[in-house]
């Protein structure tokens, strides 16, 4: 990911549990509740320094509001009291299952990832 693609807008579209990130691209990345809650990178769902992340399934989250965390990442306030990952913006434009980035789903079944395939610059 190039250091000139951040965020520029982030919003919470309740109705359909999703929420959508508009990046200065122009690229917009839609992630269901389920799938980035289940990505969460704190060390509670991901542990100290491994080498793998594993999805991690929750039932209908709820988020309750999203938080920015310097120049790289976002902090998001989950219903369950979960709220210490910080989503950086390398993670999630990693991670995105939009047709663009993901045109064969396969992002979107995985539920371990090595840590590698979640730094910049290594998005197809």
């Amino acid at each position: 990911m190039s250091e000139d693609i951040f965020p520029d807008e982030v919003k919470l579209v309740e109705a359909e549990r999703r929420l959508d990130i508009t990046w200065s691209n122009g690229h917009v990345s839609q992630f269901t509740l389920e799938y980035v809650r289940g990505w969460c990178p704190c060390a509670v769902c991901q542990g100290h320094f491994q080498e793998e992340w594993n999805y991690q399934e929750v039932a209908k989250p709820q988020l309750l509001d999203v938080l920015p965390v310097g120049n790289y990442g976002m902090k998001l306030v989950w219903g369950d009291g979960h709220d210490t990952g910080i989503y950086q913006f390398d993670v999630l434009w990693a991670i995105c299952t939009c047709a663009i980035c993901d045109p064969e789903g396969a992002r979107a079944k995985e539920r371990v990832r090595p840590r590698f395939m979640l730094t910049p610059g290594l998005r197809p």
